[in-house]
């Protein structure tokens, strides 16, 4: 990194709050490209403003392909506002490198960002939630978007000013430490659990067939408790597996439930 230092905390800060828009315009030729160079605007202003040539050539590389996941998206926008800072001190700088670079990270980048936050924390997030709302409180829906909107945030807030301050070398350090392969290990086992509770407590198989005035629902249950609840889901999770189409899946439930109450199996 060299010591030229041109961008500053206000910059910092204006691709923070410019990133929670980033996943807000997409096309499916360049997908979030659009997103991607609003975000970047205010570092290219400060870099280039002086030259409307630089100016453009910098515009034409952030509006190439672009798709990370947006929880994380600063990580990857402070390392190339670190590296167009050092193409604008330098003029032997290999502005290729820029673009290939983010292309290299998206990838990578977008698997932690969606396993933690879309895979584990959402989970968490929302089995807490529905639990509650479930229950009528009206708190539910807010204790989800709390739990999962502050690391949501923070992340991306802290990440904009580390990696910015880290350059290219952020993903080394982070890897080196080992703290994300542990932090992810410890979220995984809880997610799994949170999903397991709910398996447990928002399936519900309402089912009403009796024989000689005995429930074989509480026959089943006095066997295993919510073994129902457990069977359909894995036989959804199965038809998934199969590609079977989630729209497919949600109407075969509605129709089977349907068609249960009107034959009184529900």
């Amino acid at each position: 990194m060299t010591s030229n230092k041109k961008i500053t905390k206000k910059e910092l800060k204006k691709v923070f709050f410019r990133s929670i828009a980033y996943n807000s315009s997409f096309n499916y030729e360049r997908q979030l490209n659009l997103g991607w160079a609003w975000s970047l605007m205010p570092v290219l202003r400060k870099l280039y403003s002086d030259s409307k040539k630089e100016m453009s050539k910098a515009l034409k590389r952030h509006l190439e392909f672009n798709n990370i996941t947006p929880f994380i998206c600063t990580v990857l926008l402070s390392i190339t506002t670190a590296m167009e800072e050092q193409n604008a001190n330098s003029k032997d700088f290999d502005t290729d490198s820029i673009n290939a670079v983010k292309v290299g990270l998206m990838g990578p980048l977008s698997a932690i960002g969606d396993s933690f936050f879309f895979g584990t924390l959402r989970v968490i997030a929302a089995g807490l939630g529905c639990s509650l709302a479930l229950q009528g409180n009206i708190f539910g829906p807010i204790l989800y978007l709390i739990l999962f909107n502050i690391p949501n945030f923070a992340a991306r807030y802290y990440l904009v000013f580390e990696g910015y301050k880290l350059g290219t070398s952020f993903l080394n350090k982070v890897e080196e430490s080992g703290v994300m392969e542990k932090l992810f290990k410890g979220a995984s086992i809880l997610g799994l659990m949170v999903i397991g509770a709910m398996v447990a407590t928002t399936m519900n198989v309402p089912l009403a067939i009796t024989f000689n005035e005995t429930s074989l629902l509480e026959t089943i249950n006095g066997i295993m408790p919510n073994l129902l609840s457990l069977l359909t889901t894995l036989f959804i999770f199965y038809l998934l597996k199969k590609d079977v189409k989630i729209s497919k899946v949600l109407a075969g439930i509605i129709l089977f439930g349907i068609l249960g109450a009107l034959i009184r199996i529900f």
